[in-house]
């Protein structure tokens, strides 16, 4: 193992669209057959996506894709519960507050509210606003009781060139703390996620920070070997990057390096995913892996996508015995459906719509809803 070279510092930075939805027949695919069940049912919708994990979430009985206006599909039917017009910024996540009950989106009205809706029935039920010197806040994370945001300082002639982070509280929507970011980071390309009392974020500056969240005040910061374009995972005390060739863990109350597992030769890991408290990643070579979080140790790795010349996954979900990977746009991409316990590959889904869009996965528990451009698909689980 390594030690990230630039060690810990005390600075951030160094200066296709269908018609009408339809609803064919489902049937059983089994693992033995190799092909993927039809579609429980398909809608089109008014999805905006960038390929981030966080811009479709399934929760209380619906499904959600970022997009204008923002529209909650029954996950059961397809059929539309509530729609909202400009209800989500394009780019920003759609978060979810402690057991789901409430989603957080910056205002796509573009005024500088936060706002959080029941997710069941669309209703407002929450809203903040951090202030008229900051440009369009987003909320970046969330856990049982702050919303953290980043926004844009604004200078007197309506310029910013610095940004803030800043906590709100999930009850009052009342500011519980700012802080300044450094000179040259930027307030978008951020992934966070939060862990107990630590704030944890990467961003297109190779920067891995984390703060305290009851102060905002940084713990560490230090400088990645890679720049992180995707999500990263936490776990326990460690918080686990990717950085190329190399997937890393370092401990979230100093940043020391604990462990690290490396890819073959010219091959660079993908985004990973705990789900059961296993890591699930892809590298660039099409090898799987299926690691102990705690430790690194293997749990099993398989090269089923590289036999079957399958694409990538880079977004995981698992519902049962089974692990579904969602890739880039690729014509032997889509949907995998994986043994969550052996690696090898059941199926397959894939629209054969040519979207360039990258395809997207979130789950009930019950289904695996599917979004490939503006085509929204639940499969069953």
């Amino acid at each position: 193992m390594t030690a990230l070279g630039a060690g810990l510092t005390g600075c951030e930075d160094e200066l296709a669209t269908g018609g009408a939805g339809s609803t064919p027949p489902p049937r059983t695919a089994s693992p033995e057959d190799g092909k993927a069940p039809a579609p429980l049912w398909t809608k089109s919708t008014s999805a905006q996506t960038y390929g981030d994990n966080d811009e479709l979430v399934a929760v209380d009985g619906v499904v959600i894709a970022s997009g204008d206006p923002l529209a909650a599909l029954d996950g059961a039917t397809g059929a539309e519960r509530w729609s909202l017009p400009g209800g989500a910024v394009p780019g920003a996540p759609l978060l979810l507050g402690a057991g789901g009950s409430t989603l957080y989106l910056a205002s796509g009205k573009y005024d500088g509210n936060v706002i959080g809706y029941a997710p069941a029935s669309g209703k407002e039920t929450w809203r903040s606003h951090l202030g008229k010197e900051y440009r369009q806040p987003r909320p970046v994370a969330v856990d049982g009781t702050q919303v953290y945001v980043i926004a844009e300082i604004l200078e007197a002639d309506g310029s910013s060139r610095t940004n803030v982070i800043a906590a709100l509280n999930s009850s009052t929507g009342k500011l519980a703390w700012k802080e300044q970011r450094d000179l040259g980071t930027e307030q978008n390309g951020v992934h966070a996620a939060v862990q107990g009392r630590y704030l944890v974020y990467t961003d297109f500056k190779k920067n891995l920070t984390v703060r305290d969240t009851a102060t905002g005040k940084q713990v560490w910061t230090q400088k990645t070997t890679k720049t992180s374009y995707g999500p990263f995972v936490v776990h326990q005390d460690l918080v686990i990057v990717p950085q190329g060739q190399r997937l890393q863990a370092f401990a979230l109350s100093d940043g020391s390096e604990k462990w690290s597992v490396e890819a073959e030769q010219f091959t660079t890991f993908r985004e990973p995913t705990i789900l059961d408290d296993v890591l699930y990643i892809a590298d660039s070579g099409r090898t799987l892996r299926a690691v102990e979080p705690r430790t690194g140790k293997k749990v099993w790795q398989s090269t089923a996508l590289q036999d079957a010349g399958a694409q990538v996954p880079r977004q995981f979900v698992r519902v049962g015995s089974t692990l579904y990977g969602a890739t880039d746009l690729d014509k032997q991409g889509g949907v995998h459906a994986i043994d969550a316990k052996t690696g090898a590959l059941r199926w397959t889904f894939n629209d054969e719509s040519g979207d360039f869009h990258s395809w997207l996965v979130a789950t009930d528990g019950k289904r695996v809803f599917a979004l490939h451009g503006k085509k929204l698909h639940a499969l069953p689980g």
